[in-house]
């Protein structure tokens, strides 16, 4: 079950030793009942999360093949998992899930409970949250992930156990997509470099032709972009490839979900909706909104971390550097970019998209925060060859 955690070696063997305690009965009541797992997006916290709440499980370092179905599926009676699908977790979600902490287990050993990205919590929920992280019961387990430390509040940092994660080399992701995915190896080791060691992100790159496709698209035009009305044409277009890379997403999971959910009321196929089941079917669409918008906001924060690997790229063919390309496959225009401006254009762009990234956290107008951001990539190479001469 440890598998799939590439590069992940110390906190895998920090973890099957906290399981391999748990098991023993002589020292389980020493177990550490409130943890935080953090790394950077892609680097597998979910997943360390979800193999250690297999081996609590399990009584088994190793995990169990028979639980591994049941906490793949999150069906497991005594794991109980909370995340969310909008921008924040809500108050409510935390309340209900600590109601459910102080249950007795079913089957196992342990109670767990995983809260995929904590660092969405409010301060408000993280301090409701905070009184069960200091006395949690004594068969429940709290497993928490967030990018890092600093996205939770100090008490609740004081109050768990931390694991961190480091970003796995491109050559362990490649091998990662090979032997679980069955990807060629050089779309593999393509897909890993595009994805920076981003896992779920190389998985797509390397699965899907139209997820390439919209990358390939955001390089050429981030490129292209030579004056204000060009930026601005270009910010209206990168919005639309980050609706429909959302769209791709989440528009099959939304028409699964309201089968099933029609299903599960009774409904068949083509048949009316009673009036009596429509506030459900409603609920249901609500998460499903907040999901899109979710997922949008992802959406264009990977079109600006691809960004970021593009000027990075500029800015190491100005300077020389002998360091590796993440867009090798498009190595000639990097150069031709990096002809027509200088190394302080490079920067100042790069600080520009992150400046960019804060705003849209922020609630700025995504295509305001995009056209700041692009304006300050405008390359004009009889400009740039002024200035050199």
């Amino acid at each position: 079950m440890w598998s799939d955690l590439t590069g992940q070696d110390a906190a895998i063997a920090v973890l099957r030793s906290a399981a391999r305690a748990a098991a023993d009965s002589r020292v389980s009541a020493d177990m550490t009942h409130s943890w935080l797992i953090t790394g950077p997006p892609g680097s597998g916290r979910s997943n360390l999360a979800y193999a250690f709440a297999e081996a609590l499980l399990s009584g088994e370092p190793d995990g169990d093949e028979r639980l591994r179905a049941q906490v793949t599926a999150r069906s497991h009676p005594d794991l109980h998992v909370l995340a969310t699908e909008g921008v924040i977790i809500k108050r409510d979600d935390v309340r209900d899930m600590v109601k459910r902490s102080h249950y007795a287990p079913s089957v196992a050993h342990y109670r767990v409970v995983v809260v995929e990205d904590a660092d969405r919590m409010t301060e408000q929920t993280s301090n409701f949250l905070l009184k069960e992280l200091e006395e949690p019961p004594p068969r429940t387990v709290w497993i928490l992930c967030a990018p890092s430390e600093a996205d939770l509040i100090p008490t609740i940092r004081s109050r768990v156990r931390s694991v961190r994660l480091q970003v796995p080399d491109i050559a362990a992701v490649a091998d990662l997509l090979v032997r679980r995915d069955g990807v060629d190896a050089e779309l593999a080791e393509r897909a890993a470099r595009e994805a920076q060691s981003h896992i779920g992100m190389a998985h797509r790159l390397a699965t899907s032709a139209e997820a390439r496709d919209r990358r390939d698209e955001t390089l050429r035009l981030a490129l292209q972009v030579r004056s204000t009305p060009g930026a601005v044409l270009t910010a209206a277009r990168l919005l639309e490839i980050a609706g429909d890379d959302a769209k791709a997403i989440t528009e099959l999971r939304d028409a699964e979900e309201r089968e099933h959910t029609l299903r599960s009321l009774g409904v068949a196929p083509g048949q009316a909706v009673p009036a009596a089941l429509r506030s459900q079917l409603r609920a249901l669409e609500e998460d499903q909104k907040r999901r899109a918008t979710r997922s949008l906001r992802d959406g264009i924060d990977r079109i600006l971390v691809d960004l970021a690997s593009l000027f990075r790229d500029i800015l190491v063919t100005q300077l020389g550097a002998e360091v590796d390309l993440v867009n090798l496959e498009i190595a000639a225009d990097i150069a031709r970019a990096a002809a027509s401006a200088t190394p302080a254009q490079s920067l100042a762009t790069l600080d520009a998209i992150q400046e960019a990234r804060i705003r849209i956290d922020a609630n700025v107008q995504p295509a305001l925060a995009l056209e700041a951001m692009l304006v300050s990539a405008i390359r004009r190479p009889e400009a740039a060859r002024g200035v050199r001469s």
